[in-house]
Formats: C-alpha cells, sequence, structure tokens
C-alpha cells in the first residue's frame, strides 16, 4: 500500500514538472531601467540570468517587511545567476528610496520608476509589491502580488537556475 502511495505521489511530481516545462510563458517586456547609481540597462541585458523585478514603495508595509527576505534570497541565489532589481514605483520619492536603500544596505540594483513607464509596461502594476519572475530566455515564470511564498519562491528560482 505504501509503495503504491509512493509511486502515485512520485508520478504526480513527474507530471507536474512535465506540465510546468510545456507551459507557454509570456516574454517580459523590454524596459529600460535605471538604477540609483546612475546605470542604465535593459530587460533583454538580464538575460542569461534568473531575474527578480519587484514593485516596492518605502511607504508599503508589506514591501518593507518582505526586504529582509529579499535581501537573504539575493544573497543567497546571486552566485548563481540570480538578479534582482526592485522597482521604486512613481509615487515614491527618489529621496526617500535612496535613503531606505542607503540605509537598509540593499545588496541588489534599485531603479526609480519616475514617471511610471516601467510599471505600464508589466501590465499597469497598480499594487505593492508585486514582482516578477523571469527565467534566463527572458519569460514570465511568476507573478506575485504580496509576498511570496518563500519555500515556493525558492524552489521556482531553483528549478529555474537549473534549466
Amino acid at each position: 500500500m505504501k509503495a503504491k502511495i509512493l509511486l502515485a505521489v512520485v508520478a504526480l511530481g513527474i507530471a507536474g514538472a512535465a506540465a510546468f516545462a510545456l507551459v507557454p510563458r509570456p516574454a517580459a517586456p523590454e524596459v529600460q531601467f535605471t538604477v540609483l547609481s546612475g546605470e542604465n540597462f535593459s530587460t533583454s541585458d538580464l538575460r542569461g540570468k534568473v531575474v527578480l523585478v519587484n514593485f516596492w514603495a518605502t511607504w508599503c508595509t508589506t514591501c518593507v517587511q518582505e526586504m529582509p527576505k529579499m535581501i537573504d534570497t539575493y544573497r543567497k541565489f546571486a552566485p548563481r545567476g540570480y538578479e534582482m532589481v526592485a522597482v521604486a514605483v512613481q509615487s515614491d520619492h527618489p529621496n526617500s528610496v535612496a535613503d531606505f536603500t542607503r540605509r537598509r544596505a540593499l545588496p541588489f540594483k534599485v531603479a526609480l520608476d519616475g514617471n511610471g513607464d516601467i510599471a505600464r509596461q508589466f501590465g499597469r502594476v497598480s499594487i505593492t509589491p508585486t514582482s516578477f519572475l523571469i527565467d534566463k530566455q527572458g519569460r514570465v515564470l511568476k507573478e506575485y502580488i504580496g509576498e511570496p511564498d518563500w519555500a515556493e519562491f525558492h524552489a521556482l528560482v531553483e528549478k529555474a537556475l537549473d534549466s
């Protein structure tokens, strides 16, 4: 009986992985980012990496709450090709973003979306936090509204890094 249950669980896992691999994923939009340091880059410049684009604000309670986990995740996966761009939304003042970034020692790229173009190109993002996990080929693997389930998120990042 236990062997049948184990076999069923394994079969479901294989089927789930196959379904995941076969689901067509939309391409991430081609956007231009400008980070606090003044560096400019585009979505296509990040190809070959697994990327999290996180829309956030300094005044967003959930955003501030999830930031330590974002930092830990970045530090865990960056050596393997993970990149993160924290996009401060249009309504956030650049000085507040710069101060928050400095005080929290954010190790990843922090970009400003001064006119809201980046949020519009990602589908009119209007809720913070909203994040998009993008695979090495530039396709959106998953959109997260609110704080992600960290165990599930880390498993998806692992899978994307290994592919």
